[in-house]
Parts: C-alpha cells; sequence; structure tokens
C-alpha cells in the first residue's frame, strides 16, 4: 500500500479498474477490499485511491469531511493520469466515489480512453431527502455505466430509481433485498457475502462487455 493508492490482481489484466471510496470510509474498508480482491481473483487489476481529505483523516486520526466536489473530480482526473499509457481503464466507485466517476466519465472517455464506469452503491439522494436528486448528468449520459443497486437502499430504492428515466447508456443491476452496502435482511435469507460476490460477477460481466464493444 502506499499513502493513496491500493492495487491488486495481475499486472497484465485486460483492464484496470480505478475505484475510489465512498464518503466514510476508507479504500481498505471492508466492502472496498471485498470488492478488490474478488475482482482481482477474476483477473481484473483493481486499483483503489484516496481522495486527499480522506488521507488527511488517515494521517491525523480526526474524521474529515469530504472536499468539495471539483476538488475530489479533480483528484480524481489526476489518478486516471497515472493510469495513462497502461491498460484500457474502467472508472468508478463506492457511492461518493462512484457518483465522483459519473461525473467524469464522458470527459474521461473522450479525453483519456476510459472505456465505462461502475457505480458500486450511487447515492441518487441523501438519506430521508429523496426529493434532492442526484442524477442530472446519468440522464444525458453516453459513456457506458453499470450501477450496482441493494432494492432497499436508502439512497435509492428501486421502486425510486426506476422512474427515474437515465439514460439508455446506464445499466442497472439489482441486489436482491441489498442495502447501501448490499447487506439484506435477516428476513430474506440471503447473505451479504453472496450479495457482494453478486456484485463482483456483475462488474466482472460489464467490464469483458466494455472490451467486447467495437470501437
Amino acid at each position: 500500500m502506499t499513502a493513496s493508492r491500493l492495487v491488486d490482481g495481475p499486472e497484465q489484466a485486460p483492464a484496470t479498474l480505478l475505484l475510489a471510496h465512498g464518503a466514510g470510509a476508507p479504500m481498505d474498508s471492508p466492502f472496498m477490499a471485498g470488492m478488490a480482491e474478488g475482482l482481482a481473483g477474476l483477473g481484473w487489476r483493481v486499483v483503489r485511491f484516496e481522495f486527499p481529505y480522506m488521507t488527511r483523516q488517515r494521517l491525523s486520526g480526526r474524521r474529515a469531511a469530504p472536499d468539495r466536489m471539483p476538488k475530489l473530480m479533480e483528484a480524481f482526473r489526476q489518478q486516471v493520469a497515472l493510469e495513462q499509457g497502461g491498460a484500457p481503464l474502467i472508472i468508478g466507485g463506492k457511492s461518493m466515489g462512484g457518483r465522483v466517476a459519473s461525473l467524469l466519465a464522458d470527459e474521461l472517455a473522450v479525453g483519456a480512453g476510459v472505456l465505462g464506469c461502475c457505480c458500486l452503491g450511487y447515492p441518487f439522494h441523501p438519506i430521508g431527502k429523496p426529493q434532492q436528486t442526484r442524477l442530472e448528468h446519468l440522464q444525458p449520459l453516453r459513456t457506458p455505466t453499470l450501477i450496482v443497486q441493494g432494492e432497499r437502499d436508502g439512497m435509492g430504492r428501486r421502486s425510486e430509481v426506476e422512474a427515474y428515466g437515465l439514460s439508455d447508456r446506464v445499466t442497472l443491476h439489482w441486489i436482491t433485498d441489498g442495502d447501501h452496502s448490499f447487506k439484506p435482511s435477516r428476513r430474506s435469507g440471503l447473505s451479504e457475502a453472496g450479495n457482494r460476490a453478486e456484485a463482483v460477477s456483475a462488474v466482472d460481466r460489464f467490464g469483458h462487455s466494455l472490451l467486447k464493444a467495437p470501437c
């Protein structure tokens, strides 16, 4: 692990997945580690990185609020620049990290050759505030984007999201009874490990579909 990056998977992978963390948990959280290890086990190179505010939090030991969106976006651009000249690149992340990636997807598809975007639990709105949607850029989006979403995610339940009218370039994969981190309720009979494995499989299929797509 470097100061702000973790790399899993083979160097000679068919593509690299560049993943950012969510607002409140770092790049080595159990969720991020599980997704990275699962995808690396399927042959992908997975790069996780931390936004500057999270690096400051790690160093100080004191909780830090996320930086403003322009600063988050610039940090993501810098990480993409580090990957230029390497394997084909897919960007994405958990919650806020996926939102930042999706905001940059069209720009980076043109300017940096990014193949697509993958959002793991997209924060369509703040918890308890469904009227404050974060989807304006998802309606005209031109870059292939996968959103893996728990059916009972408090930041975008299935009944809400299916009424949004997203771009036809956005593919939704629903995790049965999953919350914002894909954890199911006890009554469902499902397991958190099983739901996360399903999410890994969905991203794996998406990645392969991008590699097969015509240039």
